[in-house]
């Protein structure tokens, strides 16, 4: 399907998300004349509450999310008023029915967000398919999490494939509505400057770090079942990696990106058992200071003795013939000096200095994208520093710029669930995660976690505030690669 719906689904519409993202997100569209003419919006959990209820929730949310110079009373009432609410036990069929009755004619089509627990999925697809909202202009949108190995994740995408072909089916990672993100492949395959050396001939080494300053943040129970691995690197480092690999695909269309990104998940080298501890790095935040503050450690917060990896690191290999012999380093962490979600590239040196015999030293190019905080592409170059050079020419590594933030001054910038929604409503799969991508990560994530128990790997502690274990620093001091820091 390609053409907007006229009705929109909010499951966990009370919830955290739906306060910070959702809820804002959906206004901000609105706002801009960019959701469809007479689009409802209904939202649903278990807490009872009526419309108006509902209504003087999503008011206190945007009068704490929103920016200043959104506040116009009167567009703000005009979206509340597209705002409606049953509570429902997703748990059982009964309320269903009800739901249903509420949402009232779906002819002109219905986009579901779906954002429970995973236990829920099972019920709640039963439960919709008995209401009769489940029909072909109907399509879903999945927020993670979708599993927690390739196991549980092919039951899950089953359950929903009862009611829900592919083609309906909108897996959601936040990460690809980031401007920056799709910037990637703007950079990429919009200019002609960087495709020739964007392989192994031209490009040293990858690195890709997303470090959080928080802790649990309310998420322990969650959290503490999955780990870093499975919490980020399975969807969010996985799917930069593979938009960085990619070969160009034929056209900007969902099939045309998402079949090139699969490629590259098949062809990430498997960390076997025997490799798991050399290619991989584990650590759990202790006690320390961050950001100013001090703070306590993993298990200090869960109150108990964890396994549980907050911080990994891995040097991972994509075997193909563009890529052979390139390491992509992968690092996150929670409880970092610093948040920062970025994607640096590493160029090979020049093959021959012509400044040597004159004192310039040369470091190699560097290519940086950040992603968060702020938002920018950033080139090092070598320049000759000015002067007269009679002492020998003196070189400087210098960047040039395309900050989003100051060149698109003029352009408010969105949440990427912004993109995502209005992705959703409208049938656009491009940045959407297909399922054979979700199972290539995970037969990925899957090998490394076997490999961790087979050899017994246990987390290395490391202060919070830091930039995490000392091992984490070896594995990439041995190749002669320092981390971007």
């Amino acid at each position: 399907m390609s053409q907007p719906v006229g009705k929109l689904l909010l499951f966990g519409a009370t919830g955290d998300l739906s306060q910070r993202m959702l809820i804002p997100s959906l206004f901000g569209l609105h706002a801009d004349g960019l959701l469809p003419d007479g689009l409802t919006i209904t939202g649903t959990a278990r807490s009872e509450q009526s419309d108006a209820d509902f209504r003087a929730f999503a008011g206190k949310a945007l009068d704490t999310y929103l920016q200043p110079e959104q506040k116009d009373a009167a567009v703000i009432a005009a979206f509340l008023d597209r705002l409606f609410y049953q509570p429902l036990d997703a748990s059982t069929l009964e309320g269903f029915d009800h739901l249903a009755a509420k949402i009232g004619d779906i002819s002109g089509g219905l986009a579901i967000f779906l954002s429970t627990a995973p236990w829920l999925f099972g019920p709640t697809i039963k439960g919709l398919q008995s209401a009769g909202l489940t029909g072909e202009n109907v399509r879903i949108g999945l927020e993670k999490p979708l599993g927690k190995d390739l196991a549980s994740s092919r039951e899950t995408n089953d359950i929903v494939a009862q009611a829900f072909p592919e083609e309906r089916t909108f897996r959601i990672d936040h990460y690809l509505g980031k401007e920056t993100v799709q910037n990637i492949l703007a950079l990429r395959f919009g200019n002609s400057l960087f495709e020739p050396i964007w392989n192994a001939r031209g490009i040293d080494h990858v690195q890709i770090t997303i470090s959080e300053t928080v802790g649990l943040e309310g998420r322990a129970g969650y959290y503490d079942e999955v780990g870093a691995l499975r919490d980020m690197v399975q969807n969010h480092m996985l799917q930069l990696l593979a938009l960085i690999a990619m070969e160009p695909p034929a056209r900007f269309d969902g099939t045309s990106i998402r079949d090139e990104k699969v490629k590259v998940l098949r062809s990430l080298r498997p960390i076997t058992a025997a490799e798991a501890p050399n290619l991989t790095v584990t650590g759990q935040y202790g006690d320390g200071a961050v950001t100013g503050k001090i703070v306590e450690s993993y298990d200090g917060e869960l109150e108990k003795d964890s396994r549980t990896e907050t911080f990994v690191a891995i040097k991972a290999h994509v075997d193909s013939w563009r890529w052979q012999g390139v390491p992509f380093y992968l690092r996150t962490g929670k409880r970092m000096p610093e948040r920062r979600s970025e994607i640096v590239v590493q160029f090979k040196p020049v093959p021959h200095s012509i400044f040597a015999e004159r004192g310039g030293m040369l470091q190699p190019n560097t290519l940086v994208i950040r992603l968060q905080p702020e938002e920018y592409v950033r080139l090092l170059v070598m320049a000759k520093q000015p002067g007269l050079d009679r002492e020998g020419v003196r070189l400087r590594e210098v960047p040039l710029n395309l900050s989003l933030d100051t060149e698109f001054a003029g352009t408010r910038r969105r949440i990427a669930y912004e993109r995502l929604l209005l992705d959703l409503i409208e049938g656009d799969p491009t940045l959407f995660v297909r399922r054979d991508e979700v199972e290539a990560q995970w037969e990925w994530i899957d090998g490394i976690r076997a490999g961790w128990e087979a050899n017994d790997v246990k987390p290395k502690g490391y202060a919070s505030g830091s930039w995490g274990p000392s091992a984490s620093v070896a594995l990439t001091e041995r190749d002669g690669v320092t981390w971007h820091e």
